[in-house]
């Protein structure tokens, strides 16, 4: 597959470790947004290195926003699916479909709505 195709650019990124999961959680916070700490709660076993290099990758391919706000102590930092960040949602929830229609039987993940999943 050539370097440049799009495909080939666009699954560089996606398919890294954690990075679907980020956007699914941020996807399940309120207006989209969770605190860095919120994420590193809610996905069990990541790093804060790890979240903090996957977070900044997001960013920088304007999938997620950033918001820093140092008027507290300790700074607080939030992250917010953008338009496009939400159109990978949708992805994802195809992603899940394919799954539970061809290779997972996961009786607990029969919500539609990764919105609306408490796992």
């Amino acid at each position: 597959m050539h370097e440049g195709c799009t495909v080939n650019q666009t699954v560089r990124y996606i398919s890294k470790k954690w990075t679907l999961l980020i956007i699914l959680e941020l996807y399940k916070g309120d207006e989209y947004t969770r605190r860095f700490s919120e994420l590193r709660a809610s996905l069990d076993g990541i790093t804060p290195k790890v979240l903090s290099e996957r977070l900044k990758e997001l960013e920088d391919e304007g999938i997620i926003t950033r918001n820093v706000d140092a008027t507290t102590f300790p700074v607080r930092s939030e992250y917010t699916l953008t338009e496009s960040g939400l159109d990978l949602v949708g992805l994802i929830r195809d992603i899940k479909r394919w799954a539970l229609k061809w290779k997972i039987d996961n009786l607990p993940c029969g919500e539609q709505d990764c919105k609306d999943c408490i796992l």
